[in-house]
Formats: structure tokens, C-alpha cells, sequence
């Protein structure tokens, strides 16, 4: 019996490898009282015979030797599914990506992506100036004993290799590159780790030696690079740029980052306004400042915009000019004051029209109508000089700038510039003869007007008082003429509440207006300083204002009162910043000249529960 019971060893070899657990045994070895081994499987944890232990280990060295030589599963998963790009993934995507990666890096600190500082020893304008010279630093080598840190927004990288890196600097609307290379590195073994962080757009600070690549390109060598701020967006093609025109006002900061075009306009705004600044200072002006909100809108032919003040519990007005505190002021004794600022307008959006604007005024004792249209040519002549180096301005009207058979207006700013007389002129293109100066305000003007702009096709909405009907004349027949800078003058006092009267001509007032490419630009008058006459102009204005006339002023008793003490011969100019800028960049629409122009809000769907509502701009 016991040499039928081990006859056949083979039913215990196949699984006897396997956890006891999972081997069912004959019950012929459990009723067995002999030992079954001397050595322990340290797999199974048996004990078994010396022989059979070997046969064991020597069968699992030869399952492990061929499993690795065999692919491992999931590593063919893997190869088969390879990571998309980076560049294939919509924003959405990218956004979730790079913001878990930031998330990690804020929580490992390996590095702060949020640093408190970054020491810079020179801007990037600064770094071109001292290391661009040519001959300064030859091509291929590097300035040693020189160690400079700059900061900046990546615009581009490039991958050369692991251990080569290139990337484009920019700021101050400069640009350099950097030249990261692992054996410049201060820890070449993190090189590769370091670089992995950085994306396009990021706020980077570099520290390390001047140099210049083989071509001859200014770099910079860095020993070290260090994460300031990072971009969390997919930032536009830097080949195609940001070319959506909504995006680009909207995102104004995202257009500043992609295009220097964008960029040089708001430049030259700023080098236009520090350049009235100037020279008002330069005659003797002082800068004041004046209230934003007021009881009255009055200063100005404009519909206002209405706040409310909770404490005083009382509606008051945006301003929509200075006007009228600054005319206190030079009764007060300050003989030349200005005012540069925002007015507030509640009208129309449109080409040239933004509900809130920058505006100049100045008021200047002892002048006239006839001074301030010299200093107006002397001011813009000579602004005109200093961004071109000449007077002529080339102007595109339809803003296709660049395409064939663009229409183009070439403007003369150098002076005397031309003078259209507001009736006169009229009567020679229209063929009539205007009633007497001193009845432009009757109602039997009012009629002759209405016909007159009937039979000649113009279009005035209701109310059609005389100095509407006036006006829309004036911007058919007139305004269209003045193509370089030019004024028309002589406009009727119901068009001209705070002008005075004219010295020679009945009815008519001591004013002009700045027109070029068709569009008023500035305007200015012998300010009225009859208290008296103020107030029947005042008077006639609520006639106005009862007729349905928004933009009609109403009496402003603090004002008059101001006169009653004499203001004394007052110029009185004001010139619209925005559309000067206009004019003088090559700009058709007002949003281009704007850094954050008026925008109707996005209509937004409703957020799903427990997902962040997006604000009117479309944005979290």
C-alpha cells in the first residue's frame, strides 16, 4: 500500500508551488504521521524535501527570466495611448491642466509659484541698452564677471534639446532672449525639473550673464530661473496674434499682452496728454480738480447720468462738464485754470461716442474767442511736431489701413488753419438767406428750419427746437468740409448758452469749434459774464428742456450768484482728449483708443448647481 500510495509523485508537483490555500490535498497526507519535509517554501510557506526546494526555485528563475524579457502590458497600453500635446488641448482643457499644476506646486512649494519678491537690477530697455552695442558682447561668447536679473512675460520657448532652452522676454514692449542651457545652470541635476514648470505667458525673473548665440542674437545665460507669476490660460498664436475684435476690448490686458501695436497707441495717448499738460504749465495754467457729482447737469448740451447719494438720501448728477466750477474759480482770482478729467454723458455708443470720455478745459482771464484759436493751433501744431516730426498726419477714414485702394486723408496741422462762418456758409450751399440773427430763436424760425430740412433731405428727431435743427444742418453741410484741421465760427446764441454775444454781428455769439476729418474735436467761446443775460439764457434753456429736450441745461442759481461778484473777460476752451488721440493714431472707433471702453454686458447662461456663475463680462 505505501508504494501504491506514491506511485504517481506528479499529482504533487504541478501545485504544490501555489498558496496552501488553494490546493485541495488527498486525504492520504493528512492522515500521514511521517514528516513531510525539512525545508520551508518561502513562497507557500510548505515544508518540503531539499530536492524539491531547488526544483521550485530553479522553475520560478526561469518564469521570471522569461517575463521580462516579454513587454510588460501596460507598458504597450501606455506607448499605444501617448499623452496629447499641450497645443491640441481647447482652453478649457489646458485651464484644468495647468491650474492642477499649479495647485501642486503651491502645496509642495517645490517652487512657489506665488514669490513675494524678485530682486531686479535692470529693466529689460536698460538690459538692451548696455549689452546690445555692437561689438559690446561677440557673437557666441558671453560678458564674464557680468551677472545681471531681469523679469518679464515669456512670449515663446523652444526646445533645443534636455539640456537646451529658449525663451523670449518681454516687457516694457522690449524683448530679449534667454539661453538656458543645463551647464550654466547653478544645479544641473534640477535643470530638466526646473524648465518643466515654465509655460507661455508666465511671469519669469532670470538671473545670469550677458550674451549672444552664434547668430548674433542679445541672450541672457542663467544660472538660475524662477517662476513669479504663472499663466494659467492657453495664450493666442504668437504668429496669428489676438485678432477678435470684442476679445481684444474686453480683455484689454490680454490685447496689451499680445500686441505692441496696442501697446504704442496708448503710448502716444499718454505722451498726448502730459503734452497739454505742458504746455498749459508752461503759460502760467494751474491743474485743478473739480467735483464728479453736482445737483445740476450744466456746464454742457448733454443728457446726464443720474446716482444716488444714501446718506444725503438725494439724486445727483454725474458731471458732464467742469465748465461751471472752473468759471468760479477765475471769479475767485485764479486768473488760469485746468482741468483735465472724465465727463459722463448718457447717450449714444457709436464710433466716436463713449458714454464716458476724457476731457481738457481751461479758462483764461483777460482772453477772447480770438486768442484761444491761436493758442488751439499753436497747441495741436506744435503736439503734431512732437510724435511725427512734422504737421501732415495720414488718416484712413474706413480703417482698412494696409488693404489696396484704402482710402486715405492727408491732414495739415500747420498753421493758419481754414475758418467756415456757421450761417454763411449755409447760405451758400443750401441757396437761401437766413432770417435775421437776432430771430434765430423765434418760432417762425423754428418753422423756416423745418422746411428748410425737409426739402433738403436732413433728419432731425423730435424735439426739433432751433438749435437742433441748426446743428443737423451744420453736420451735413458744413462738418464734412473740414478735413485738416479747420473752425467754424459764428454760431447763434440759442446754439450757445454760456458764449457771449457777439461784439458785431446780432443774434450771433463769440464762439468756434474744432472740426477735422468731419469731427468736432474741441470748442471754445468769449465766456458771457452778464449775470442778467445768464439767466435768460438759463430761462431759455428749461423752455427748451419743457419742449422735450434732454440735453437742455437748467438754472444753476450757485452760478449766477458766482457772477454777480464779476467774473471778469473769460476765454473759456475744452478739447476732447479721445477723439484727438483718434485722429492722431490712425483710428476709426473711439474702443481703440480707450483701455476699458463701454461694452454691453455678455448674456450668460445660468450656472449649474455647484458651478461658479460667470460675471456680466463672461468671466468667473
Amino acid at each position: 500500500m505505501q508504494r501504491w500510495f506514491f506511485r504517481p509523485p506528479v499529482i504533487f508537483r504541478l501545485p504544490r508551488y501555489k498558496h496552501p490555500a488553494h490546493i485541495h490535498l488527498p486525504i492520504y497526507r493528512q492522515m500521514s504521521t511521517e514528516p513531510t519535509g525539512t525545508h520551508k517554501d518561502p513562497v507557500t510557506g510548505e515544508m518540503i524535501s531539499k530536492q524539491e526546494l531547488k526544483r521550485r526555485e530553479k522553475q520560478r528563475a526561469k518564469e521570471a527570466s522569461k517575463a521580462s524579457k516579454a513587454p510588460a502590458p501596460v507598458q504597450e497600453k501606455e506607448k499605444a495611448v501617448a499623452a496629447p500635446s499641450e497645443d491640441d488641448l481647447n482652453p478649457n482643457q489646458y485651464y484644468e491642466l495647468r491650474a492642477r499644476q499649479i495647485q501642486t506646486l503651491k502645496a509642495t512649494q517645490a517652487p512657489n509659484p506665488y514669490p513675494h519678491k524678485f530682486h531686479v537690477t535692470r529693466s529689460i530697455t536698460s538690459y538692451i541698452e548696455a549689452y546690445g552695442t555692437e561689438g559690446k558682447i561677440p557673437a557666441g561668447t558671453k560678458l564674464e564677471g557680468a551677472t545681471e536679473s531681469l523679469a518679464g512675460r515669456v512670449h515663446n520657448i523652444r526646445t533645443s534639446s534636455a539640456k537646451l532652452r529658449f525663451y523670449d522676454l518681454h516687457g516694457e514692449g522690449k524683448k530679449v532672449q534667454i539661453m538656458a542651457s543645463q551647464q550654466d545652470a547653478k544645479d544641473p541635476d534640477a535643470f530638466v525639473a526646473t524648465h518643466e514648470v515654465f509655460r507661455r505667458g508666465d511671469i519669469v525673473g532670470v538671473t545670469g550673464t550677458p550674451s549672444r548665440t552664434k547668430k548674433g542674437e542679445l541672450s541672457i545665460s542663467p544660472s538660475s530661473i524662477t517662476l513669479l507669476a504663472p499663466n494659467l490660460h492657453q495664450l493666442p498664436s504668437a504668429h496669428f496674434g489676438l485678432k477678435d475684435q470684442e476679445t481684444r476690448y474686453r480683455k484689454r490686458y490680454l490685447d496689451l499682452i499680445m500686441s505692441d501695436s496696442t501697446r504704442s497707441l496708448f503710448i502716444t495717448r499718454s505722451k498726448i496728454v502730459n503734452y497739454i499738460r505742458r504746455f498749459l504749465d508752461n503759460m502760467g495754467f494751474m491743474e485743478v480738480e473739480t467735483p464728479m457729482t453736482s445737483l445740476l447737469a450744466g456746464g454742457a448740451t448733454a443728457k446726464p447720468f443720474v446716482t444716488h447719494h444714501n446718506d444725503l438720501n438725494l439724486d445727483l448728477y454725474l458731471r458732464i462738464a467742469p465748465e461751471l466750477y472752473l468759471k468760479e474759480l477765475i471769479v475767485g482770482g485764479l486768473d488760469r485754470v485746468y482741468e483735465i478729467g472724465r465727463v459722463f454723458r448718457n447717450e449714444g455708443i457709436d464710433l466716436t461716442h463713449n458714454p464716458e470720455f476724457t476731457i481738457c478745459e481751461f479758462y483764461m482771464a483777460y482772453a477772447d474767442m480770438e486768442d484761444l484759436m491761436e493758442i488751439t493751433e499753436a497747441m495741436v501744431e506744435g503736439m503734431v511736431t512732437y510724435l511725427t516730426g512734422g504737421t501732415k498726419v495720414t488718416y484712413h477714414p474706413d480703417g482698412n489701413k494696409g488693404q489696396e485702394g484704402a482710402r486715405t486723408l492727408e491732414l495739415e496741422f500747420k498753421r493758419p488753419w481754414k475758418r467756415y462762418d456757421m450761417i454763411g456758409t449755409l447760405e451758400e450751399k443750401l441757396g437761401v438767406t437766413f432770417p435775421p440773427g437776432e430771430t434765430l430763436h423765434t418760432d417762425e424760425t423754428n418753422q423756416w428750419l423745418r422746411e428748410l430740412c425737409i426739402k433738403h433731405n436732413v433728419d432731425c428727431s423730435e424735439p426739433r427746437t432751433n438749435a437742433r435743427l441748426l446743428d443737423k444742418l451744420v453736420g451735413e453741410f458744413i462738418e464734412p468740409l473740414c478735413i485738416s484741421p479747420s473752425f467754424i465760427v459764428g454760431h447763434p446764441q440759442v446754439m450757445s448758452p454760456l458764449a457771449k454775444w457777439h461784439r458785431s454781428r446780432p443774434g450771433l455769439c463769440e464762439r468756434f469749434e474744432g472740426f477735422m476729418c468731419g469731427k468736432e474735436f474741441c470748442n471754445a467761446y468769449t465766456e458771457l459774464n452778464d449775470p442778467f443775460e445768464q439767466r435768460l439764457r438759463f430761462e431759455e434753456q428749461v423752455r427748451q428742456k419743457e419742449q422735450g429736450d434732454d440735453e437742455a441745461q437748467g438754472i444753476d442759481e450757485t452760478f449766477i450768484n458766482a457772477l454777480e461778484y464779476g467774473l471778469p473777460p473769460t476765454g473759456g476752451w475744452g478739447i476732447g482728449i479721445d477723439r484727438l488721440v483718434m485722429f492722431l493714431t490712425d483710428s476709426t472707433n473711439i474702443k481703440e483708443v480707450l483701455l476699458f471702453p463701454a461694452m454691453k454686458p455678455l448674456e450668460v447662461a445660468p450656472a449649474a448647481p455647484g458651478v461658479p456663475a460667470l460675471a456680466a463680462s463672461g468671466q468667473v
